[in-house]
């Protein structure tokens, strides 16, 4: 098929637009990228698909996410207390059915907004992929471990180990799993060095949370007498084959030149760092050092959605108040960060963040018909659909989104599955989740239990 736009946007080294640009896509890969006046008569094989008042880009990547159904039920609250008392205990009582009705809720609204490639830390992730593999989207399924005996209410290496085994690279390439892991401070010594080995072997990465609140920082020096950063490469999570740090809000820049130099990327979440206060992540001297930097919405309770355009947005104006500079974080810049960049971060840019020959056919449009994106210029010198994406749009705005040449959203309905049913199977397993929640806090009315000296007391 031709894929036809009013505009195309390819996020190439070049950034190129083409104006009324198509591709032609066979067998779930891009085959050819042009004008569509050039590409129709050049192959009359092949169906047109015309999406009206669109502009034609890259599926956005989420480089960091939990799935999740505690969406505004923990509000408001200082990071610690809402771990303890909310989204810890619900790790503890989570059961897999409910895990899995997570997932469909977070893949619809995902590929509903545009957003093709989901990076998910979550737990019984078996639910996970099937859903991924029905709906259509591309996933990194990270587990949720907790190897510990003070931790003991995640899942463990040995789901982890037997997840990859089991879905790595199934579901047609689309299902990629990862070695996952809470926080270092919830693997003892022996589970740490186990997950170096896993992802050695598997030849798959490794992602986690890091540096995301400054109260870490003097545990990190009270245990490793070091930085977070440095104490991770001591311990040989540098080794792996690509680590991906969740926030990393708290490096200096001889952390920043320290993790340059390996295969390390970062995942930044401004919305989730806003909402608890962590901090202001060093994203310019990351990217200035040439640190894969993607955009991560966080899970649906410290986000509450997982709209990545309305993340572009964060990341452009958190960037400019944090250096105190309105040219800060452009919006060609952030555009990467949620295409190209972000498929580096997770080692997929050879197939996908851009829309150029060879790749897999993750393509999305959005309208460029309305309010939002009105005026709206492809080319000229008032030229401005960059800035619009970044600062205007919205997931909503999406009309078409495809995956592998798949069409899985087409006039801003999802066709490879029925919302109202994933809706509907979200309603009908929250009630035991939260009453499970509520009986285990009754009994442990200090909830769970946490690494740091604040958590304790």
């Amino acid at each position: 098929m031709i894929l036809a736009g009013d505009a195309l946007l390819t996020m190439d080294a070049d950034n190129r637009v083409i104006p009324l640009g198509a591709l032609l896509i066979r067998d779930g890969r891009i085959e050819a990228v042009g004008p569509v006046s050039e590409l129709a008569p050049a192959h009359l094989e092949a169906d047109i698909k015309y999406v009206p008042h669109s502009v034609l880009m890259p599926g956005l990547i989420n480089a960091h996410a939990h799935s999740g159904i505690l969406r505004g039920t923990a509000e408001h609250l200082p990071v610690w207390e809402w771990l303890r008392l909310h989204i810890d205990p619900m790790h503890r009582v989570l059961q897999a059915e409910e895990a899995e009705a997570a997932s469909w809720l977070c893949y619809a609204e995902s590929v509903l907004g545009g957003t093709t490639t989901v990076v998910d830390m979550w737990r019984f992730m078996e639910g996970s992929a099937k859903a991924a593999e029905v709906i259509g989207n591309r996933i990194v399924a990270v587990p949720y471990v907790g190897e510990h005996p003070d931790y003991d209410y995640f899942d463990t290496l040995d789901m982890n180990e037997a997840l990859i085994e089991g879905w790595h690279r199934k579901a047609g390439g689309r299902v990629n799993v990862w070695v996952g892991l809470e926080h270092l401070f919830y693997a003892d010594e022996a589970a740490q060095r186990r997950i170096i080995e896993m992802a050695k072997a598997h030849n798959t990465g490794f992602h986690t949370h890091c540096s995301e609140s400054a109260i870490e920082l003097p545990e990190f020096q009270r245990i490793y007498g070091k930085r977070p950063m440095f104490a991770l490469q001591d311990l040989g999570f540098f080794e792996v084959p690509r680590l991906l740090i969740a926030h990393a809000v708290w490096l200096d820049q001889s952390e920043v030149d320290l993790i340059s130099r390996y295969p390390v990327s970062v995942s930044h979440n401004p919305a989730s760092n806003m909402k608890l206060a962590s901090g202001f992540a060093p994203v310019s001297e990351l990217l200035a050092a040439g640190v894969p930097v993607g955009i991560g919405t966080d899970g649906e309770k410290e986000n509450n959605n997982f709209d990545l355009f309305e993340e572009m947005k964060l990341v452009s104006l958190l960037g400019k108040l944090r250096a105190n500079d309105a040219a800060a974080m452009d919006s060609w810049q952030v555009l990467r960060m949620a295409t190209i960049l972000g498929a580096k971060a997770i080692g997929l840019d050879h197939e996908i963040g851009s829309l150029e020959v060879g790749k897999r056919a993750d393509v999305i449009a959005v309208r460029t018909d309305t309010p939002r994106m009105t005026p709206v210029f492809a080319e000229g010198p008032y030229f401005n659909l960059q800035h619009n994406l970044v600062h205007g749009v919205r997931g909503q705005d999406v009309s078409l989104t495809m995956v592998d040449g798949e069409i899985l959203v087409e006039d801003g309905v999802l066709k490879t599955a029925n919302l109202e049913d994933i809706i509907a199977e979200v309603h009908r397993v929250v009630p035991g989740l939260f009453a499970r929640r509520a009986a285990y806090l009754a009994e442990h009315a200090e909830g769970t239990p946490l690494w740091t000296q604040k958590g304790k007391n």
